[in-house]
């Protein structure tokens, strides 16, 4: 993960923040155009068009299939220290926080929570009560689980960072693959009315400079940078403690 990844992303970020920002109403002709599909008199039909339900179920859970053997692993260590990790402990690392702060922290609790833009299906220009507002303005009037940015977005453009770590003879088909589950997300939440194209867009982003930060830290920069083993001694120390709690709890030697 170089800087050429870093700096196409910021590039997008600079050229989507400055064309959407003096050009909202790019946002809402994008989106007027699914709210004229209409399935049984609703309109932003697609959004219970059953395919693009079970493709959107089907995405979310891609991301849950790939971290829950990695969380397997951890708690196998945190309950056994001693037994060896199953899975190395950067990637363990690496993985876990990079779907905590993505996903989990910056974007459902700090933006979707805080940034009050409303979804495409609730302002007024399609029918809804709340007035629209462009991407960089938080005052709009939804109270929480808002449109800025797309936490479904987000867990998909998240398997980049699994993808990061596969063999390179396979990574450019992995890295290919969740870029394709990102973009597809993205264009399915849009379709659906949920969000606006600058919401999945900036969800992409923001995901991908959270793992490139993160993947820096672990893997790349001298002073940071882990080792397999010093990460599986450390989540050893961590859980020894817990493990001596439970040994003297039930009684055994």
């Amino acid at each position: 993960m170089n800087r050429t990844g870093l700096l196409i992303a910021l590039g997008i970020a600079a050229v989507v923040g400055l064309v959407f920002g003096f050009y909202p109403e790019l946002d809402l002709r994008v989106a007027r155009y699914f709210f004229e599909f209409k399935s049984g008199g609703n309109n932003f039909g697609l959004r219970i068009y059953p395919p693009l339900m079970i493709a959107r179920d089907a995405g979310l859970w891609v991301g849950t299939l790939i971290i829950a053997p990695v969380l397997a692993a951890l708690l196998w260590k945190l309950i056994l220290p001693r037994r060896k990790l199953l899975i190395s402990g950067r990637a363990i690392l690496f993985l876990t926080a990079t779907l905590a702060l993505g996903p989990g922290l910056f974007v459902n609790v700090v933006l979707k929570d805080h940034w009050g833009r409303s979804r495409p299906i609730d302002v007024k220009q399609f029918g809804g009560a709340e007035h629209f507002v462009p991407w960089w303005d938080p005052r709009g009037d939804c109270p929480n689980n808002c449109a800025f940015v797309s936490g479904d977005v987000s867990g998909a453009f998240w398997t980049i960072a699994p993808a990061m770590l596969t063999p390179p003879p396979l990574r450019v088909i992995a890295v290919g693959a969740a870029l394709t589950l990102g973009t597809g997300m993205a264009i399915m939440r849009v379709m659906a009315g949920a969000h606006f194209v600058s919401d999945v867009i900036f969800a992409g982003v923001f995901t991908f400079l959270i793992i490139w930060l993160m993947h820096g830290l672990i893997y790349r920069l001298p002073r940071t940078r882990l080792t397999d083993k010093d990460t599986e001694r450390a989540i050893e120390r961590a859980a020894m403690p817990g493990h001596r709690f439970l040994i003297g709890l039930f009684g055994k030697k």
